[in-house]
């Protein structure tokens, strides 16, 4: 991981009470299941213990992390690039598109978590990193600006959504014209996928692909990540008016 140089956090749009990843299954969309009850509630407590979670995210033996260069790389954030990292836990991709959009660019880390949001900010300042703005967004919104990223970035998050659609009208809106929109989950195949998954996300790949795409966005492809077994990487496009 090269340096990071730069990072300012700031808490946008405090949202009062308690708050959770929403989303609703999407009839048109098959094979769709319930939302684990209670699936984010341990991310909304102010007494969430930060270092159990960077232990758990922050390692070798997650496939997100272990190939966090490589989705990098496929993500293709160059320098002036805007980023949205939405359910950015600890910040480690964050930081990532942080370094390689550059003191031109800007990163947006986006999470329901009031504190993993202070742990991305108390990071950034010890690393004097300028270019991140911390989001607390809603259950029904990432809380942007319109038009005002390039990529929308969503690893091992979308299955938290307990209300899709409204979430990505609040994606689409953020993106700019032609903008992108990355997600990447888990496999979840019954007979195969491990019981964890199986209990755990409420859809496997074409579920979700057909809720992105009910919401308006063309699908681009689907980027083979070296190292990913359980997990896949989806590339989604915005469509211009013309389109």
């Amino acid at each position: 991981m090269s340096p990071i140089r730069s990072f300012a956090c700031g808490l946008l749009l405090c949202c009062p009470g308690p708050l959770v990843f929403a989303q609703e299954a999407v009839e048109a969309a098959p094979q769709t299941v319930e939302v684990p009850e209670g699936i984010n509630e341990k991310f909304v407590d102010p007494q969430l213990d930060i270092q159990e979670w960077v232990e758990r995210f922050e390692i070798e033996s997650r496939e997100v992390f272990a190939a966090r260069d490589a989705v990098l790389k496929a993500c293709g954030v160059g320098p002036g690039d805007r980023v949205a990292d939405v359910g950015a836990g600890t910040g480690f991709f964050s930081r990532l598109f942080s370094d390689a959009a550059g003191p031109e660019g800007w990163v947006f880390a986006v999470d329901i978590s009031p504190r993993f949001l202070q742990h991305i900010n108390e990071q950034g300042a010890r690393q004097d990193v300028t270019n991140i703005t911390c989001v607390l967004g809603s259950d029904r919104s990432i809380r942007l600006p319109p038009n005002s990223v390039d990529l929308v970035f969503i690893c091992d998050t979308y299955h938290h959504f307990e209300h899709p659609q409204a979430t990505l009208e609040s994606i689409e809106n953020a993106l700019k014209p032609e903008g992108t929109l990355v997600v990447i989950d888990f496999e979840r195949i019954p007979g195969k996928s491990r019981e964890f998954i199986l209990g755990h996300v409420r859809g496997g790949k074409d579920v979700f692909r057909a809720e992105i795409m009910q919401a308006g966005f063309q699908f681009a492809e689907e980027v083979k990540i070296p190292g990913f077994e359980e997990n896949y990487f989806l590339r989604f496009r915005k469509p211009t008016s013309s389109d």
